[in-house]
């Protein structure tokens, strides 16, 4: 168990699975959420920020709702399903992942902002930090060390 007093973050890193488990993580969204309401940084990077969909404050609204976020964006969930489907790996009628982090959270009343096709990119707001894809891991972390610095 992971004791919120002893740590000044908490970061949920990418890679596509979070995206069809993150729902289930229902945990990981409540420490993610004890993070952000003590006042300690909760970041997320890449499809890490699927968290966001799902994550709620104490009071029930999401934390996403009205919060600058970014996470894997469309453009680059595009870029993947012409690749897999140039490749004949999938029909076209199918895509890599089930949902859209850009999408969902934009529904949720984020304001989601991205920087382009694999372009290195984080944003913070107030105590949240979230990063837009794997070459993003540096931005991530440069800001929330930079923040903790302060």
């Amino acid at each position: 168990m992971i004791d919120v007093a002893k740590f000044d973050a908490i970061i949920v890193a990418g890679g596509q699975a979070p995206v069809f488990t993150m729902e289930h993580a229902t945990g990981l969204q409540e420490k993610f959420v004890a993070f952000y309401e003590s006042g300690k940084f909760a970041c997320a990077l890449c499809h890490g920020s699927a968290i966001l969909r799902f994550a709620r404050l104490s009071n029930g609204e999401y934390l996403a709702k009205g919060k600058t976020v970014t996470g894997f964006a469309n453009v680059e969930e595009d870029f993947a399903d012409n690749v897999v489907w140039s490749m004949g790996l999938l029909s076209r009628d199918k895509h890599v992942m089930p949902w859209r982090i850009e999408d969902e959270l934009k529904k949720l009343g984020a304001n989601y902002v991205q920087s382009g096709l694999w372009r290195g990119f984080a944003v913070r707001d107030g105590n949240l930090i979230t990063g837009q894809q794997n070459f993003s891991g540096e931005e991530t972390a440069r800001l929330l060390l930079e923040t903790l610095g302060r």
